[in-house]
């Protein structure tokens, strides 16, 4: 005979679950249920997560075009200076006659020619299209830089008129001048036609060439270039050195050049010249990059925190509108942490998704500024991966403090409301 049940016997009651499915449809029905709203949570989020996707794709690929320029520019420029007076008072300079030609002959150098800045007496006056009058541009100094043929070429110059001196009009002292587009607007030359001349002092130059720009030794273009034996010949040589030796090498030859200079140079004294090769683009490659990774990380940080306040102050607003809805989730079973998910589940869907939509805009954004810039554009695969991870965590981290809030709620409290 089996025992009768008791009508106060307790009955087990199983506790609710929540399933991840179901949490996955109340949390796109939380964000579809105000989609402008929910679209301008996640701007932040986008901007943040869009600029972190842009710095580092841009500073990769502006890291491949320094390294690039490098090669072609810096990496193959080496400067030779004398210093024979500092290595003794009575020392020659340390420059030969015939500089340009010695070095020429080393391997792997395509242009060497010497240079300096000539020492005008301020009373004999500047630089002058005119023999009688002021100066170049309302008193502006212009230099004169007493150049052989070698150091012009060697600067790489793109010239808009005539053309440069070469070693004829050095060899036989012309007095012809080769001058910047800087110079030449202050001078108020801007044909050759008219077969216009400068007076440098009281000295007559035919100018024979205007240079449009240089890819090396920018301060030509402000300048008025002069062969080096005329200059010597007018003024007399540089005293206590000031000269100085530009070379242009190959890709890859500009550290054995820098070596042998001194040695090709002077042998009986290679100590009064000092050769300096190019910095190392490794090394300054790093410093540029890291430079631009820390600026424009700083700005992508702080759009990832406004984005991240947005979420937040849009899910609390959310729970507070919504109190109602959790305390009768709560009234029919749902546990705290149910609804600490949910709301967890509906800031994360908008940070994931901010990160999806910024992570295409910057890497949309390198590649317009790379098209633009006629450039290769490089995007780490890494950083594609990771970014929607950072918008996703953006949106968890935002959403603690309003889930938290969410699951405290009692359910007898909400409804009273």
């Amino acid at each position: 005979m089996r025992p009768r049940r008791s009508r106060t016997a307790a009955v087990r009651v199983e506790p609710s679950r929540f399933a991840v499915r179901d949490t996955l449809s109340e949390s796109l029905a939380g964000i579809l249920q105000r989609p402008a709203r929910s679209a301008l949570t996640a701007l932040g989020t986008v901007l943040g997560v869009g600029t972190f996707v842009a710095v580092l794709g841009l500073t990769a690929t502006t890291s491949s075009q320094i390294d690039g320029r490098f090669n072609l520019l810096t990496a193959t420029e080496v400067t030779v200076e004398d210093i024979a007076r500092e290595q003794n008072a009575f020392a020659e300079p340390g420059f030969p006659a015939d500089a340009d030609l010695r070095v020429e002959r080393l391997g792997g150098v395509r242009h060497a020619g010497v240079f300096h800045t000539v020492r005008l007496d301020p009373a004999t006056g500047g630089v002058r299209a005119a023999p009688v009058g002021g100066g170049a541009g309302g008193g502006e100094r212009t230099d004169v830089v007493a150049a052989s043929p070698g150091a012009l070429r060697a600067a790489v110059p793109r010239l808009c008129q005539g053309r440069l001196y070469d070693e004829y009009h050095s060899g036989t002292r012309q007095r012809v001048a080769v001058l910047g587009s800087g110079a030449a607007a202050r001078l108020g030359i801007t044909t050759l036609d008219t077969g216009p001349a400068v007076f440098i002092g009281a000295e007559p130059f035919t100018v024979i060439g205007i240079i449009e720009d240089v890819e090396r030794k920018a301060e030509l273009l402000l300048s008025v270039a002069v062969p080096r034996t005329t200059a010597e010949e007018i003024w007399g040589a540089p005293g206590g050195g000031g000269t100085t030796m530009l070379v242009a090498t190959e890709v890859g030859a500009a550290q054995q050049v820098a070596r042998l200079a001194p040695t090709a140079l002077r042998p009986d004294h290679p100590e009064y010249l000092k050769a300096v090769p190019p910095p190392d683009p490794r090394t300054l490659r790093s410093g540029v990059t890291s430079d631009l990774e820390q600026l424009f990380l700083i700005l992508a940080g702080i759009c990832l925190v406004i984005g991240a306040v947005g979420i937040a102050n849009t899910t609390l607003v959310a729970v507070l509108e919504r109190t109602g809805e959790i305390g009768l989730r709560r009234a029919l079973g749902a546990r705290g942490r149910h609804i600490t998910t949910q709301f967890l589940a509906e800031s994360g869907a908008l940070g994931a998704l901010g990160g999806l939509v910024g992570t295409s805009l910057g890497t949309l954004t390198v590649v317009g500024v790379a098209v633009v810039r006629d450039w290769t554009p490089v995007v780490h695969p890494a950083t594609v991966a990771t970014a929607p991870l950072l918008g996703l965590v953006t949106g968890l981290l935002a959403g603690l403090y309003p889930a938290w809030r969410a699951a405290r709620i009692q359910p007898a409290e909400a409804l009273r409301r």
